[in-house]
């Protein structure tokens, strides 16, 4: 069995994903307008495409149209399952796992589509010619034998698609500024909207991981606060002073030392930002139970 060169449409869909991971992990790079305009495709599009190429090798199953639908559609399907998976798993729902979820399963359906692809006859198997796309589109405007008006109407139509690529990019690079806002969630010790720690012993301590999201437009200077039953925990201080700028995240696991005994007690987090320190800006809390340790008896 001789060996298959990649299809042409396969190699771009594992470029771009390859390039939208270059942009986002690599510091300085992934701070530029390009991780907006690479990010995406790899949720919009590039995961539906390979899918549809991997389940319909054969030209005569779908054509492009079609193929370019449904790859918008089963992205959007299957993105947010990856997500919900992601939720079950150690790694939880972060950026790291999402990219690499996001990546391995493009490769891997690309890889499919590459094998089945390679088990049909060449002339059955379906591909992409953008040469031939190309001199299709210069015919269809060079073409003598048209009218001016059907010319003019192509031309229209070629510029009229361009103009709005180029308007979706600026609406990306250039988002208009949204509602001022700053997150603030828990998590339990294992990355995940579950499984909180609620029951202490004097004198052990348990984990919560605390995240705060800074979408104020502007840099922030944020004040985290622990009480349990109105009565102050204690904080260190790159815990207790958190500085971030627009769209950074911060997330830490946070000890807690529960210093009072008892039952149903409110574990308040208080969040307060630069504008308001003497009212919560955001507040969160767990109801905790606190027992005292057992006697060993002698």
């Amino acid at each position: 069995m001789t060996v298959k060169r990649i299809p042409s449409d396969l190699f771009i869909i594992m470029g771009l994903v390859l390039l939208t991971d270059i942009f986002v992990l690599t510091p300085g790079i992934n701070e530029t307008m390009f991780r907006n305009i690479l990010g995406l495709p790899l949720v919009l599009f590039l995961p539906g495409y390979a899918l549809i190429a991997a389940l319909f090798p054969a030209k005569s199953d779908l054509d492009g149209i079609e193929r370019v639908a449904l790859s918008f559609g089963l992205s959007i399907a299957v993105v947010p399952l990856i997500g919900l998976g992601l939720n079950y798993t150690p790694w939880g729902i972060r950026l790291l796992p999402i990219l690499t979820s996001l990546s391995v399963f493009t490769f891997i359906m690309c890889g499919l589509a590459y094998l089945r692809r390679a088990s049909l006859p060449e002339s059955d198997t379906f591909g992409v010619s953008f040469k031939a796309v190309a001199l299709s589109l210069k015919a269809e405007v060079m073409e003598t034998s048209e009218s001016r008006l059907d010319r003019a109407l192509t031309v229209f139509l070629i510029i009229s698609i361009l103009l709005s690529i180029a308007t979706l990019a600026y609406v990306v690079v250039s988002p208009k500024e949204g509602e001022h806002f700053t997150e603030f969630y828990l998590l339990g010790p294992e990355g995940k909207a579950d499984n909180y720690t609620t029951n202490y012993t004097i004198g052990q301590s348990g984990t919560v991981i605390v995240g705060v999201v800074n979408h104020e437009y502007r840099p922030v200077n944020y004040t985290m606060e622990v009480k349990l039953e109105n009565k102050s925990l204690f904080l260190p201080e790159n815990v207790k002073h958190i500085n971030l700028a627009y769209n950074e995240t911060w997330e830490e696991p946070v000890t807690i030392m529960p210093p009072l005994e008892g039952k149903n007690m409110k574990l308040q987090f208080l969040l307060f930002n630069d504008t308001e320190k003497s009212v919560p800006y955001r507040d969160l809390h767990l109801w905790v139970n606190v027992t005292a340790p057992k006697q060993l008896k002698t």
